[in-house]
């Protein structure tokens, strides 16, 4: 067993390993939405028993409340989906660790739920919510905040991607009139930032409510003798020494207490480690 699972207290290591895969917490979803659309090929009514709608839930079918995010059915828009999720979803997670990212997905998934049935309760019911289609979307734009101005497809800032990609979401809603939707989108993302914000996230945007990570005030940046300092530090000591630290930082003050150079060099450690 303890070749199986990770420690708890070492965000750089997986929850567990399955061969020589290395499941975190991203990688546990994607799985489960993999499992979900090859059940649908067995059963094909599988994502209608799994989907949420506050009426199927008033009749008694609590489940779905849980189930909607894996009622996916096979195929390119699903293939494509996962893959987004994980790509940013990794990225975020190397940040935060697997814990939190396992807090800020359920939070994901809570603040989705509790949207559509507040406004379906207002506005009326609507299609219901099904897939991790919603869940991608917002850890995607998660990862745009976080990384406004990283290159993106051919060389555009995030941030333009980001923008582009809402704005076509609420320019659909506006030509199909759906107005539950865009009060949904729009209440979630509200929801998201400020649980973002809580498990570390967000850390340059002191307007989100919420209480950032550890009590730290997130626009808070660290000083530049002490990223200075840093740097040389860094120059004398190992990899592996220099990880820890990074490390044992985070636990014990918070992702927001790294400033941008910590972050970027944590990010080269890790992948330089991971290549030897």
């Amino acid at each position: 067993m303890s070749g199986l699972f990770a420690p708890r207290d070492n965000p750089s290591e997986p929850w567990f390993r399955i061969g020589r895969l290395e499941v975190t917490t991203v990688i546990l979803v994607v799985l489960l939405a993999v499992a979900s659309g090859l059940a649908w090929v067995v059963a094909s009514a599988l994502p209608g028993w799994l989907l949420y709608t506050p009426q199927a839930v008033a009749d008694g079918e609590f489940w779905r409340l849980v189930t909607w995010p894996f009622a996916n059915d096979l195929s390119i828009w699903t293939v494509i989906t996962l893959a987004l999720f994980w790509y940013f979803g990794t990225d975020l997670e190397r940040l935060i660790g697997h814990t939190r990212m396992a807090w800020l997905l359920v939070g994901i998934w809570a603040s989705l739920t509790a949207a559509y049935t507040l406004v379906a309760l207002v506005a009326g019911s609507g299609p219901g919510l099904a897939g991790l289609d919603y869940v991608e979307f917002l850890v995607l734009l998660l990862w745009v905040a976080e990384y406004p101005r990283r290159p993106f497809f051919f060389g555009i800032p995030a941030w333009v991607i980001g923008v582009v990609l809402v704005g076509v979401r609420v320019l659909g809603m506006i030509a199909y009139r759906d107005g539950a939707g865009l009060m949904s989108l729009m209440l979630s993302l509200a929801l998201v930032a400020m649980i973002a914000r809580s498990v570390g996230l967000l850390g340059d945007y002191p307007w989100i409510p919420g209480r950032p990570q550890a009590g730290r005030p997130a626009a808070a940046r660290a000083p530049r003798t002490s990223r200075a300092s840093a740097r040389e530090a860094s120059r004398h000591a190992t990899d592996r020494e220099r990880l820890d630290a990074l490390l044992d930082q985070i636990n014990a003050k918070g992702l927001n207490s790294l400033s941008e150079s910590q972050r970027r060099e944590l990010m080269k450690l890790r992948e330089r480690l991971r290549r030897q």
